[in-house]
């Protein structure tokens, strides 16, 4: 099959922009001699990890389901991070990382015993620490806010740090630019600078955008060199979760109504912005539609873009087109591929869009279809 003889709604990964991302953060991880880890939060499609695979790509994970697929379907190369482990985690936790970063200090202090048990293949231990260094304007993805519950402080720490913490991690960048790293860095440097000799790794957390058009490569990969010439002993770890999947996919969907209420046309689509695309609404921001044409454009035609759902708020515009949309038209929302495959929900019981893969000839296949069992098997 072609891409446009899939049935919509259907998500459309493309294998050739993968792999265009992969060799860019290949080049970026071997010119700086940072190692650059993905992210499950923005990217679970296993389905995909063969091609991931061959650029021997390790991963991090923020809860067991995430470290259990990764470890059976990418790497053995695991980084986890959760804000709080039990004592019914912990030990998984430790069976399956390599690297395990806890959020606090009491959360050291609770499981720091596990680590003289005389247990082979120990994960190394590390702290999340918090630069109180702001560089994201949407809140609900700055974990550098006031009161963030994420990381210690330097204050908190003190003079020295706890006894067999190997690491330290720090993350405070959303879809960030290398200067914003710059920043943050250099926050980093000034409050936990000191405590640097006594740690083995230094993870710089996600949020490096280095794919998105524009971004300074040469920039990001001059302070990632600089920072190892500092400190040459650190290890130094990015875990991007956009990065590795930006602009890679797309959401296919068709028009199947149009209607028009106090001069607003709405088109209904055949998906939903709150089930299928959340951050839309969450960031919130107005995704690129490939069939649109801008305002300005001779004879251009107003709409806005309505769920299929029966929540009020699902909808976002407005969008222009070169002709009146009417029920049967193709609609293409660019860029539904990384943070978007990971978040959709089945509320009100819509069908799920399936999701395939597009491979470098132009040919597609499925990676998953969505069915009646799918959303019965989430229910009680």
């Amino acid at each position: 099959m072609r891409v446009n003889e899939l049935p919509t709604p259907v998500y459309i990964v493309y294998e050739d922009k993968l792999r265009r991302n992969l060799d860019l953060i290949a080049d970026v991880q071997r010119r700086s001699g940072a190692k650059i880890i993905m992210a499950f939060k923005a990217n679970a499609l296993w389905r995909t990890f063969p091609i991931f695979k061959e650029y021997g790509v390790g991963f991090t994970a923020s809860s067991l389901n995430e470290l259990r697929l990764g470890r059976e379907y990418l790497s053995d190369d695991a980084h986890s991070y959760c804000p709080a482990y039990t004592d019914a985690t912990i030990g998984e936790y430790m069976r399956l990382s390599t690297h395990l970063t806890f959020n606090s200090l009491h959360q050291w202090e609770r499981f720091a015993h596990l680590w003289h048990s005389g247990a082979d293949s120990l994960p190394s231990p590390g702290l999340r620490v918090n630069p109180k260094c702001s560089v994201i304007e949407t809140d609900i993805y700055n974990p550098a806010l006031p009161g963030s519950r994420f990381g210690v402080s330097a204050e908190d720490i003190g003079d020295r740090l706890p006894d067999g913490i190997e690491g330290l991690h720090f993350h405070a960048l959303c879809e960030s630019s290398s200067y914003d790293l710059e920043r943050v860095l250099a926050a980093f440097e000034a409050q936990f600078g000191h405590f640097l000799p006594q740690v083995k790794w230094v993870n710089m957390g996600g949020g490096h955008l280095m794919t998105r058009e524009g971004y300074d490569i040469e920039h990001l990969i001059g302070l990632l060199r600089g920072f190892r010439e500092r400190y040459p002993w650190l290890e130094v770890i990015l875990e991007p979760g956009s990065a590795f999947c930006w602009r890679t996919g797309d959401l296919h969907t068709s028009v199947v109504d149009v209607m028009e209420n106090d001069g607003i046309r709405t088109a209904i689509i055949d998906a939903s912005f709150a089930c299928h695309m959340p951050d839309t609404l969450e960031m919130p921001y107005q995704p690129i539609i490939t069939e649109a044409v801008d305002a300005s454009a001779h004879g251009a035609i107003p709409y806005r873009l309505g769920g299929n759902s029966c929540l009020s708020g699902d909808f976002v515009g407005d969008w222009h087109f070169d002709h009146a949309l009417k029920a049967g038209d193709r609609l293409t929302l660019e860029d539904m591929n990384h943070y978007t495959t990971v978040k959709t929900t089945m509320f009100n019981g819509l069908q799920h869009p399936d999701i395939a893969i597009c491979h470098s000839d132009g040919t597609c296949e499925y990676l998953r279809r969505f069915t009646y069992d799918d959303y019965k098997s989430r229910m009680s």
